[in-house]
């Protein structure tokens, strides 16, 4: 079938997963090449690994709308999946840190991957609603992007409050004047 839905999120996850740990890695590697800044992590902080989930699913829509293009509600349905686990990272995150007072590089990883699947599985419920309760589609493929523009905005002009602090520098987003 063309379009196997339980395929296209787990190929979804998988994808999400495989780019966000490149992502995660890509600037360093680049040798922190200003152009791979906005869309990789920087640093340390919530905030920059919060592109790490948000990139390649929104990657993933841009290839997946091909083959959903008759689902009217496809960009609402991607917005609640996004921003699903948009906000689970940071709530899963402080909540752990909260009740242990440390981080671990661990959990930090199995919060990145149970966020990811979250906004996937979310997504997939809302595909099955028949019909789509969407009548805004357009402007959510707007909103997705508007978050993609806060994220090159907040790297180089990163807001002074904790969730842009880098933990182990103490430095928010990069400095493009060094």
């Amino acid at each position: 079938m063309k379009r196997d839905l339980a395929l296209w999120q787990f190929a979804g996850f998988v994808f999400t997963a495989l780019g966000g740990t490149l992502l995660h890695f890509l600037y360093n590697l680049t040798d922190q090449n200003i152009l791979i800044a906005p869309f990789s992590a920087v640093n340390e902080s919530t905030w920059e690994h919060l592109k790490l989930l948000y990139y390649p699913l929104f990657v993933f829509a841009l290839l997946q709308s091909r083959c959903f293009r008759d689902v009217e509600g496809f960009w609402c349905v991607k917005l609640t999946g996004t921003v699903t686990g948009l906000v689970l990272i940071p709530l899963l995150y402080y909540t752990y840190n909260g009740i242990f007072g440390k981080s671990s590089h661990w959990i930090n990883i199995a919060i990145f991957l149970i966020a990811a699947a979250i906004g996937l599985i979310r997504e997939a419920q809302q595909f099955k609603k028949d019909p789509l309760q969407c009548k805004w589609s357009k402007l959510a493929f707007v909103l997705l992007c508007l978050i993609g523009v806060l994220f090159v905005l907040f790297t180089f002009a990163a807001p002074k409050i904790p969730m842009f602090r880098d933990p182990l520098t103490g430095s928010y987003g990069i400095d493009v004047s060094q």
